[in-house]
């Protein structure tokens, strides 16, 4: 499917991000900004799950980074230990706003933490959600350069897609 075939250490230069553009990382004194947020992610995921609400209480186990866009919240990603491997990262939740997607806001967002968080990654997407495969296939593969390790697998009678690569300092 275009992945290497094996993981290799990269070095990645600093994404430059437009000056209208401001990514970092948040705690609860943005709680509010997400949990508006979290209302259109919710929205949005509610179209592969039956989901009705999010125990917002539990973001800031994760850590959170928040990209505004002209001073409006555009997207958020919350990034943990994957429970596959304590030592990896995950991308627990990532979302951008529909009116940034497309824009770049969500590879900027991404190589932000993965800059910010040098290791090995995981990245899981439900294969139904095809645009949501196409986005990590195609910003994993652009940041590590192709590469990276993707297969699928079947969770709880679900297909999905797992990505692994590593994020190194330059």
């Amino acid at each position: 499917m275009g992945q290497a075939s094996g993981l290799r250490r990269l070095s990645e230069p600093p994404v430059l991000m437009p000056p209208n553009l401001t990514i970092s990382k948040v705690g609860p004194s943005s709680a509010t900004i997400l949990e508006n947020l979290f209302q259109y992610y919710l929205h949005d995921m509610s179209e592969w799950f039956d989901i009705d609400s999010y125990d917002l209480s539990t973001i800031w186990k994760s850590d959170v980074y928040l990209a505004t866009f002209d001073d409006t919240p555009a997207a958020f990603a919350l990034i943990g230990p994957a429970s596959d491997d304590p030592t990896a990262q995950d991308v627990h939740e990532f979302f951008v706003l529909r009116k940034f997607r497309r824009s770049r806001i969500g590879y900027q967002l991404a190589s932000h933490v993965w800059n910010d968080r040098r290791g090995e990654w995981r990245v899981r997407v439900l294969e139904a959600n095809a645009a949501a495969v196409s986005f990590w296939r195609t910003t994993i593969s652009t940041y590590s350069h192709g590469s990276y390790q993707e297969d699928q697998r079947t969770v709880n009678d679900r297909p999905w897609r797992f990505f692994r690569f590593t994020s190194e300092a330059a």
